[in-house]
């Protein structure tokens, strides 16, 4: 029984034809042979097992090469060649910056760079792993790496670019790999399996090269993996128990359960899965992968980023097709989100159980939004009989020009309802208290609206509807829904003004700080009391400062801040106390 050899290593490219993935930088490295303009140092930076190592090794023995071919491939039968082939080549040198990276590992490399070579042309020293050296190992390096002897040429390959310092970077020509395609790793795979007299199917090979993510090494690996385990004959239900991968079945399943808004059996679909050990979050990270093919195959010119075998990708067209792109988007906002917040979450089960929840019932939110709805800010119709007018209807008090809260009356009531008595008015006491200023605010009349009159309300005006008596009529109801005092008395001030032609109703307030408190902290919900109460779809409130011309003759304070101001005013005690303290009314 002979000694058995890993794929990664008896299939390693020898030359630049047989880099996978990597056309680009082979082309130019040929090149830069072909001419002559060899640089004294590189850097190769990518994922791992995309071939930065094997390049470097291929390049140092092309350069060597004592009968490149035409297409500067090293012959394979010179002496440089063949003692490269055979490990006793003294023009090579590799070293493992992973567990040599101290000082006196790179002062022994300098020292040894002094050594010209008996064997061709170049010294050639690739340095794996280089982002391992120390600081103090980078520092050292860097003179010999700025100005090597004309025969040394230095090689650096790592995976994290982003840790080698800048005065190494700015000595070398970087080349980045990319990570492998699926297609490129299924075809060498092909190829392998075919020298191996192994027989494999499309779609099994095509879970080994998504499994690899991009590497060739990780992807040989797996494929010796699979081979120790079902022998000559491998099928896709074999690769995906020994690899452990979710079947995509199982994601299309749950797709026709989301489509049906049937979210307990997917709920028992996702109890099986865990039952079967496969992690929860690869399960929830998968589906969204899953979510990302089928919004991908919707369209012609995303079709070409799907990178699947062609029967599991003729499936995605076809559910792709019954999806639609809304509930796609929704579903996988719902999926990612539960990604980012898996590892923070006491109960991640649960998490992902309401996620599906969530996805199943999004099929069934655009049907209710489709039923008839009223329209925006009108008023409902009433569900009840109107009861029969009374001889003289109550009709709502006018709102005058400059309200003194403390001397108004309230307004006559019908002798059919017992209209409550205002409290006898207690004597005021020396300067300003928060209690008095609220008990005045309040006491301001609130026009209220009867049963008939509120059953008789139009379901829906158009804006050539609004008169000056319904918009009396409508801001009394308006005002009548407000709960803050100092707010309704700020808005009771003036007469409201509507203009059809924009749909907004303009009040005028008092002072500019009035007008901000307003705009910023009530206006929304205002704005929709304001529609319900006028029964006109759209209508907006502006507010705007009253000239300080027309502003009428009024003290009372309606604002907090300005309360506050009229109690240091009148108050020597908290006058003190705001200068004790150092307090300031904003």
């Amino acid at each position: 029984m002979g000694q058995f050899i890993v794929s990664a290593r008896k299939y390693r490219p020898a030359t630049f034809d047989r880099l996978i993935g990597q056309e680009n930088i082979a082309r130019t490295l040929k090149n830069s042979i072909l001419s002559g303009q060899l640089a004294h140092a590189y850097l190769f930076c990518g994922p791992r097992g995309v071939g930065k190592t094997s390049c470097a090794r291929i390049f140092a023995k092309t350069i060597n090469c004592s009968n490149p071919g035409p297409d500067m491939e090293p012959c394979g039968e010179c002496e440089s060649c063949r003692s490269f082939a055979e490990g006793r080549s003294y023009c090579i040198h590799e070293l493992d910056a992973a567990s040599n990276n101290s000082v006196e590992d790179i002062r022994t490399l300098t020292d040894q760079v002094r050594i010209p070579p008996q064997i061709g042309r170049y010294s050639v020293y690739i340095i794996d792993e280089v982002h391992m050296l120390s600081q103090a190992a980078f520092n050292a390096f860097l003179k010999t790496l700025e100005e090597p002897p004309e025969y040394a040429i230095f090689i650096l390959a790592t995976t994290e670019k982003h840790k080698i310092l800048p005065t190494i970077l700015s000595r070398c020509q970087t080349y980045d790999f990319n990570r492998i395609r699926v297609e490129d790793i299924v075809r060498n795979l092909k190829d392998i399996a075919a020298s191996e007299n192994v027989t494999i199917s499309d779609d099994a090979l095509h879970i080994i090269a998504q499994k690899a993510d991009g590497a060739m090494r990780d992807a040989l690996t797996l494929f010796d993996q699979t081979v120790a385990f079902c022998g000559g004959e491998i099928t896709y239900e074999q690769v995906i128990g020994i690899l452990n991968v979710l079947d995509y079945e199982y994601y299309f399943r749950l797709t026709d359960m989301f489509l049906a808004g049937d979210f307990a059996s997917a709920l028992v679909l996702f109890d099986e899965i865990l039952s079967k050990g496969f992690n929860a979050l690869h399960f929830i990270s998968g589906l969204s992968s899953h979510l990302r093919d089928l919004i991908v195959c919707k369209t012609a010119t995303s079709r070409g980023l799907l990178e699947m075998a062609p029967t599991i990708a003729a499936k995605y067209d076809q559910y792709s097709a019954r999806c639609q792109m809304g509930f796609l988007y929704k579903a996988l906002d719902v999926t990612t989100s539960c990604e980012a917040q898996y590892k923070a979450s006491g109960n991640p089960r649960l998490l992902i159980e309401f996620a599906l929840i969530k996805i199943a019932r999004l099929v069934s939110e655009p049907v209710a939004a489709t039923q008839p709805t009223a329209v925006q800010g009108a008023v409902k119709p009433a569900a009840r009989v109107a009861v029969a007018p009374q001889p003289e209807p109550v009709a709502a008090p006018k709102p005058t020009p400059a309200p003194q809260l403390e001397k108004r009356q309230p307004s006559p009531q019908p002798a059919t309802e017992s209209a409550p008595q205002p409290a006898p008015a207690a004597t005021k006491a020396p300067g300003v208290s928060i209690k008095d200023l609220m008990s005045q605010a309040s006491a301001v009349p609130v026009a209220k609206r009867s049963d008939a009159q509120e059953d008789s309300a139009p379901a829906g005006r158009q804006p050539s509807d609004i008169t000056e008596e319904v918009l009396k009529e409508a801001w009394d109801e308006f005002l009548g829904q407000i709960e803050k005092p100092n707010l309704r008395a700020a808005l009771a001030v003036n007469k409201p003004q509507y203009s059809a032609e924009s749909n907004t109703v303009t009040q005028f307030v008092a002072s500019e700080l009035q007008k901000n408190w307003i705009v910023e902290k009530q206006l929304l919900p205002l704005q929709a009391k304001l529609q319900k109460a006028l029964g006109v779809a759209g209508v907006r409130l502006r507010i705007e400062v009253l000239p300080q011309s027309e502003l009428p003759k009024t003290d009372e304070p309606y604002m907090p801040t300005e309360m506050a101001k009229a109690m240091m005013k009148d108050s020597s005690q908290m006058e003190n106390f705001s200068r004790e303290f150092e307090l300031e009314v904003s």
